[in-house]
């Protein structure tokens, strides 16, 4: 879970500390983000010293591109706006090294992949908490557990995904499609109430 974020008040002087280059401000930029950033990274690559490179990559690129951000055009929500420029730095840069450690076994399941519909309607997995829906969600073979994340936690559209990936948006919707097959079957196995409402 992310620490929580400071007051928006003491928050832009953070962020012009860091625009200014100034050590301390980074470190406590870092130490206040950090938790957040690892959440991120970890929903991606489950060997946790590979996340926490990952994270450390990412706040390198974060202070590359902190001087660009403007808190001024962020007058209300300047917190949750900081989140979201946080969270697609560390995603982009998740699944950089995702690509890295998973090279061959990624290119093969998704390049295999077939076409499937796509899952319309209420499923099972829409009556799960977000909390539950993670646990699931570390389960799911990296290739499934990539695009779901990426379409269902971090709202990338299959076009997204397939440029991340490199990777066509027929493979994209199929590994959702069987990403969220698998999660059903994973709730159907413990026996899950979320998915005894909706068995006929």
């Amino acid at each position: 879970m992310a620490a929580p974020a400071p007051d928006p008040a003491l928050l832009l002087n953070l962020l012009a500390g860091c625009q200014g280059l100034e050590r301390a401000s980074q470190r406590q930029f870092y130490r206040q983000f950090f938790p957040y950033g690892y959440s991120i990274c970890r929903r991606y690559l489950h060997n946790s010293d590979v996340a926490q490179e990952a994270v450390n990559d990412g706040f390198v690129k974060v202070f590359q591109e902190l001087p660009r951000f403007d808190p001024s055009r962020y007058p209300h929500d300047l917190v949750s706006s900081l989140r979201g420029w946080l969270r697609r730095i560390m995603v982009r840069t998740a699944i950089d090294h995702f690509r890295t450690h998973h090279r061959y076994s990624l290119q093969t399941d998704l390049e295999a992949a077939e076409h499937y519909p796509a899952d319309t309607g209420p499923t099972p997995l829409d009556a799960l908490s977000f909390e539950e829906l993670l646990r699931l969600i570390e389960q799911l073979p990296p290739a499934y557990r990539t695009v779901f994340n990426l379409f269902a936690i971090d709202g990338y559209s299959h076009e997204e995904i397939a440029e991340s990936l490199g990777i066509s948006t027929g493979a994209s919707k199929s590994n959702l499609f069987k990403a969220r097959a698998h999660l059903k079957t994973l709730l159907k196995h413990h026996h899950h109430h979320a998915y005894a409402g909706y068995v006929r």
